[in-house]
């Protein structure tokens, strides 16, 4: 009877094919970041990146976003202060990517203590072709603001700009001094002319007043004449 039953098993494995579901999967390597500076309006932050895994055994499309807890004690983080270098990119079985993260706070917020998950999700697509979200893995975020008065917020964001993107500031200054200095130079230049034309031509004036041209005729009308 023991061996009727390994039979049967042995011929349904062989006999019946097996189906194997696809799984999509997601990690991140990073469970917590914890900004201890107190931040300030309008600078703009190099937050640690990202590292994102596809923990699944397909290929798929991925995107970080910034989520929170609805009712959490916390205040929440807007998505549009968040630069994520790539957003959405694919991923391979088994590859992994690194995002790189920039918080570009604005120049008036409210202080106090913020929180946030740093959220990597599949993207996938229903047969509408809408984009839905299922599973997703997160790490932790939390930051303060300090306060400050809008002019503050202003200066801290020009003197943060102009250090996150050295040197494309510098140069893009540097070539609008040039243009202005070239303007400055041709509207000069040609005034200096205006000025000195007049001054030309009154001085001829006064030298034939000094000494003046004698107009003599010529010898044939002289001779008509006599």
């Amino acid at each position: 009877m023991k061996r009727f039953f390994l039979i049967v098993l042995l011929l349904s494995f062989f006999l019946f094919p097996v189906v194997v579901l696809a799984r999509i999967g997601v990690g991140v390597a990073t469970g917590k970041i914890i900004i201890n500076e107190k931040l300030k309006p309008g600078i703009i932050y190099n937050l640690p990146p990202l590292t994102v895994l596809n923990t699944g055994d397909v290929s798929s499309d991925y995107e970080v976003a910034i989520t929170y807890f609805e009712k959490q004690p916390q205040l929440k983080p807007d998505n549009s202060w968040f630069i994520f270098s790539p957003q959405r990119f694919h991923l391979d079985p088994g590859k992994v990517q690194i995002v790189n993260i920039k918080l570009n706070l604005p120049v008036s917020v409210k202080p106090g203590d913020y929180f946030g998950f740093l959220e990597a999700h599949p993207i996938q697509k229903d047969k509408a072709g809408q984009t839905t979200i299922g599973i997703a893995a997160a790490a932790k975020l939390y930051f303060t603001i300090v306060p400050a008065n809008i002019f503050y917020g202003i200066y801290y964001k020009i003197s943060s700009f102009w250090q996150i993107y050295a040197p494309w500031p510098q140069r893009v200054l540097i070539l609008l001094v040039i243009i202005v200095a070239i303007i400055f130079i041709r509207k000069f230049f040609n005034i200096q002319i205006g000025l000195k034309k007049p001054q030309t031509e009154e001085r001829i004036d006064k030298v034939e007043k000094k000494f003046p041209i004698r107009k003599f005729k010529s010898i044939e009308k002289q001779n008509k004449d006599e």
